[in-house]
């Protein structure tokens, strides 16, 4: 545990010792304040909307901001992922580091699990910059906490699936640019299996849409937490660090 954690401080420390982290930090967080204040604008338009017409019918905050919002979070962060993840082991290569790392004693999934560690915690700064603009809706209305806690926690799954994938991508190449790019492309074909199922019933576009992270976030959206979407989630996380382990092996054997 001591060595997963010092290669995860040495990560984390790459990242917010160069622009990087604080540039993706600042461009998350402007994105987000503009869906944020276009999504509440848009609930309190219809809400004065109503009052002028006498249709007092119930508006529900985590219903029409906060859902649509989190769905928010979850598509901005497919084009973040690949970005966090493009230089975990790509960098190495391209440094040269990488054969001191994989002839070194520290275990091969030690280094893994702590290099995806650090690239949780920075994903998870990022929903911490997100969650303080839902400051306000608790502040002036009366949302209920919980869908909200449950939909984060699916975000920090569903993240640490593709930031597994993306980890993976980036032991199979020196270029960062290529690194990023495919793990882009993985990622989103992994959102875009579940549009099948809208327009074929066989078994092959249900196993397809099965497959897809945005069938299995759709619960958690709701504020629902299913057993069967998180034992998804981990298993993604698990076979994206077991590749990642093979290529790693693959890496030592060949150094």
């Amino acid at each position: 545990m001591r060595n997963i954690g010092t290669i995860c401080q040495k990560e984390l420390r790459s990242y917010f010792v160069s622009p990087i982290a604080y540039l993706l930090l600042a461009m998350f967080a402007v994105i987000f304040a503009f869906f944020f204040w276009n999504v509440l604008g848009y609930f309190v338009y219809l809400g004065m909307e109503s009052q002028m017409r006498g249709e007092m019918f119930p508006m529900n905050l985590n219903e029409e901001v906060i859902r649509p919002l989190v769905s928010n979070v979850s598509v901005i962060s497919l084009f973040f992922i690949p970005i966090i993840t493009m230089r975990l082991f790509a960098e190495e290569k391209r440094n040269g580091t990488i054969e001191l790392l994989v002839t070194s004693p520290v275990h091969d999934f030690e280094v893994i699990f702590g290099k995806w560690l650090a690239s949780l915690i920075l994903y998870a700064s990022f929903l911490f910059l997100t969650a303080l603009n839902f400051i306000w809706l608790f502040k002036y209305g009366n949302p209920d906490w919980k869908p909200m806690a449950v939909a984060y926690l699916g975000l920090l799954f569903q993240a640490g699936a593709l930031l597994a994938i993306g980890t993976f991508i980036s032991t199979l190449t020196r270029n960062q640019i290529i690194a990023g790019a495919a793990t882009f492309g993985i990622c989103l074909l992994l959102w875009v299996l579940e549009w099948v199922a809208g327009y074929e019933s066989a078994t092959w576009a249900q196993v397809l849409a099965y497959l897809s992270v945005l069938t299995h976030f759709d619960s958690f959206s709701k504020g629902l937490l299913s057993s069967k979407d998180v034992v998804y989630y981990v298993s993604a996380i698990v076979l994206g660090l077991f590749l990642t382990a093979r290529s790693m092996e693959s890496l030592r054997w060949r150094s």
